[in-house]
């Protein structure tokens, strides 16, 4: 009887741990923040560790809407004025992918690097 409860505990235990696993692997998730304001991305280059996925939260501090766009990340998210969005991206292999504001193109336009 007691072995069998010892079996149960330690079964339960390693349960646990493998539920435990991934939001420990969330938790060190690099989380990246982006700002528009006045149609332009700040910043306009996003430096990301190759090979790894990445947090991207997108701050509209415009009025208006505005669509984060990428064909090379495969991305594409409207945006409305004062708010946020969470986008996330990769693992990327080393490089550079642009990305644009769908709705202002000619001045909102920014690239992720990743390395």
């Amino acid at each position: 009887m007691a072995e069998n409860l010892r079996c149960k505990a330690l079964l339960y235990t390693l349960a646990l741990g493998v539920l435990a696993m991934p939001l420990h692997a969330l938790a060190e998730r690099p989380v990246l923040t982006l700002e528009i304001r006045d149609h332009l991305f700040h910043p306009s280059e996003l430096v990301v560790p190759a090979n790894t996925k990445v947090k991207l939260i997108v701050y509209n501090r415009d009025a208006t809407a505005e669509e984060f766009e990428s064909y090379e990340l495969n991305r594409e998210k409207v945006i409305m004025g004062g708010q946020k969005a969470v986008i996330f991206i990769g693992p990327l292999a080393p490089g550079e992918y642009p990305f644009f504001g769908e709705f202002n193109p000619k001045t909102a336009q920014g690239k992720v690097i990743a390395q």
